[in-house]
């Protein structure tokens, strides 16, 4: 995939390549997760192409950086969907990016792949989710801290979205399973250092069993160095996340994360000959000390799903592609996945590591099989946290 690292790509591909968006931020407080997502996206579609493509026909990228701003998120998925004549966008990280494109994804009849975690309770027709929805990893997380850690809860988050659902169901899987949320605090999305230090101070003097972390980007990696700064043990007040991965993990410095834990589907240690390949590959690619990630892991895992649906449909139509990939299965190298017919979703591998003195994480917990997306917790309320 020539030009990747550019604005736009594959300008001069042949006239009959598969055109498709890519919109993934390589600059701003997101840059190290997007970054990855993009890289994830990159290496699927290079393997695609060097195999000969999709019915004999190259996968062509038209990437833009939104640089971690919902405007920008705004004003070029706009752009694919009129100027550049593309229908099927991959792309976004955090959900207010999200939402900022998707009223023009669903006025257009396009079709966005998303491949983030996020606070579900949300349906598209529009929208292959691909990433994480709360009972695949929030409610496995509390099971868990409740188990090792304690009941008595801080919840830390940026102030958008999603983190203000995700805490909402932690404080109420928390406080229907008998446990105390001691506060509940926000800070800007790019906030400053002392805006964290007071966050910091305020868990210091409440000291709760565990905190959980829904603080994003460059806030997240703030809050992470900060909170070590402060003398705050980890095995004792581990800081719990969902997005907390290995290239943020790489970036903040092993030795200040090592003991926090993050719910997620894919680690890169995990021992699977998928995984292996992936590593390899992705390595190979991007360098050997590239930290390799869910972000990456499902960006990577989406274009192959969409290039199988591709092969059998031949056609860039929506309602095609929807209906061919509505329950595929793939070999992803977190495990076998499904899209879920029923709601867009993907069937994941619910699991939770340790970060350990390397910067990867040890699964120290998984499920024994994946767990079927439940976006609107419908069922949840049945589940023995």
């Amino acid at each position: 995939m020539s030009d990747l690292d550019h604005e736009e790509s594959g300008a001069g591909a042949a006239a009959a390549a598969w055109r498709i968006g890519v919109l993934f931020s390589r600059k701003g407080h997101m840059q190290v997760p997007e970054t990855e997502h993009f890289r994830g996206t990159a290496l699927a579609v290079e393997e695609i192409n060097l195999a000969g493509g999709v019915r004999g026909r190259p996968i062509e990228p038209v990437c833009y950086d939104p640089e971690s701003s919902s405007e920008l998120y705004r004003r070029y998925a706009e752009r694919l969907l009129t100027e550049d004549g593309i229908s099927t966008i991959f792309g976004c990280c955090a959900s207010s990016s999200r939402k900022a494109i998707l009223a023009a994804v669903e006025r257009r009849n396009a079709l966005l792949w998303y491949p983030s975690l996020y606070e579900g309770f949300e349906y598209s027709p529009n929208v292959i989710y691909t990433g994480a929805a709360p009972n695949q990893n929030s409610l496995q997380l509390a099971r868990y801290l409740f188990a090792g850690y304690g009941r008595r809860f801080y919840l830390v988050g940026s102030d958008y979205i999603y983190p203000r659902e995700s805490n909402r169901i932690m404080r109420d899987v928390v406080g229907r399973e008998g446990g105390e949320v001691v506060a509940e605090a926000y800070v800007p999305v790019a906030p400053h250092e002392d805006q964290i230090r007071r966050v910091v101070e305020d868990i210091r003097r409440r000291a709760p069993d565990v905190v959980f972390s829904t603080v994003v980007g460059t806030g997240g990696q703030a809050f992470y160095r900060i909170f070590r700064e402060a003398g705050l043990d980890p095995r004792t007040m581990p800081i719990a996340s969902l997005t907390m991965a290995e290239g943020e993990v790489l970036a903040i410095g092993p030795e200040l994360c090592a003991g926090h834990i993050t719910a997620a589907p894919y680690f890169s240690t995990l021992d699977t000959p998928a995984n292996h390949r992936f590593v390899a590959a992705y390595r190979a690619r991007f360098g050997r000390e590239a930290p390799v990630t869910m972000y990456a892991e499902a960006a990577y895992f989406q274009i192959h799903v969409f290039a199988d649906a591709l092969r059998r449909t031949g056609s860039l139509d929506t309602q095609r592609l929807v209906d061919a990939a509505l329950g595929t299965e793939y070999e992803a190298p977190q495990g076998r996945i499904r899209i879920d017919p029923d709601n867009n979703h993907t069937l994941l591998h619910a699991r939770i590591g340790m970060v350990n003195a390397h910067g990867t994480f040890d699964v120290v917990w998984e499920a024994k099989a994946p767990v079927k997306p439940d976006p609107y917790l419908v069922d949840h309320v049945h589940d023995h946290v």
